[in-house]
Order: structure tokens, then C-alpha cells, then sequence
């Protein structure tokens, strides 16, 4: 079984209807290592690595999010959008706090991901994370963000 057609299972056996399934690539930086939030010159590359975000709307405020590969849930609300201690949330929170100081709002949300970009090698595991879970959101609530803004936006989550 594929790394999407697994993700989609378990989001299925979790939450019991079909997700948007997403692919986010891991990159590494050609030059320019941590100068593209400062305004330097970057040349990244994507890699063979990724994420695989299985996500779906829902219709009221609650936000369910599960990191597959960790073994770990974390349940919110959008009332109620605050640092997780298990740290990997605080990605997808800051997705949904960067949409809100633009003034778009979107309702509650279910999240699987998984993936094998490794942690902490420099290969931008969180912006993957951060990107295709924008990317989702941006499909599911029909936001008619384009792709210039999307980055710009999963930028400042980073940051």
C-alpha cells in the first residue's frame, strides 16, 4: 500500500469519509540557508522526500489532527487555538492563525499526515507540513488563494 493510499485509510477508519489526499515534497537548500525569510537569495530544490496530508472539512469548529507516524492526536477548536506541547500542531494552528490575520476564515478541520522526511535534517519537514496542509485547506474551502500567496502565508506560519 502507497504512502497516500495508506493516509487516506487511516483518515477513513478514523473519521468514517473520504479525505482530500496531498502530496508535499521535502526540500533542501542549493545556497541560501535560512536567508529566504530575511529576503536573501534562495535556491531550493524538492526531493524525493514528503508529506502526505489526508485532510477534510468539517462543519462545525473543531479541529482533529493526527501525526500517523508519531502515534499522536491533538483535538482543538477555532475558539480555542493555542501552543500544543507535543510541538508538530503548532504548524497546523499557525496555518489557521496566518488565513485568520488575513481575514479568511475556514471551519473545523480532520488532519492525518505522515511522512519520511526526517526531522531536523534540514530538509524543511515543517514548511512540507505547513504548505500541503495550506494547499488543503485552500482546495477544501474553495479560498482561491494562489500559489505566490499560499508560500507567502506558510512563510510567516514558519516564522
Amino acid at each position: 500500500m502507497s504512502r497516500k493510499q495508506s493516509m487516506a485509510a487511516e483518515f477513513r477508519n478514523r473519521f468514517g469519509h473520504p479525505p482530500l489526499v496531498v502530496r508535499s515534497p521535502g526540500r533542501v537548500n542549493l545556497i541560501g540557508e535560512h536567508t529566504d525569510y530575511n529576503e536573501g537569495f534562495v535556491l531550493p530544490a524538492a526531493i524525493d522526500k514528503e508529506i502526505i496530508l489526508a485532510v477534510g472539512a468539517r462543519d462545525d469548529r473543531t479541529c482533529r489532527m493526527v501525526a500517523s507516524d508519531l502515534g499522536q492526536t491533538f483535538e482543538t477548536t477555532l475558539d480555542r487555538l493555542v501552543r500544543s506541547d507535543l510541538g508538530w500542531p503548532n504548524y497546523l494552528i499557525g496555518i489557521v492563525d496566518q488565513l485568520r490575520k488575513e481575514g479568511i476564515q475556514v471551519s473545523g478541520f480532520e488532519c492525518v499526515f505522515g511522512g519520511d522526511i526526517p526531522i531536523g535534517s534540514g530538509m524543511s519537514s515543517s514548511a512540507a507540513l505547513e504548505a500541503g496542509f495550506l494547499f488543503a485547506l485552500n482546495e477544501l474551502y474553495g479560498l482561491s488563494l494562489d500559489r505566490l500567496r499560499m508560500a507567502r502565508l506558510a512563510q510567516r506560519s514558519e516564522n
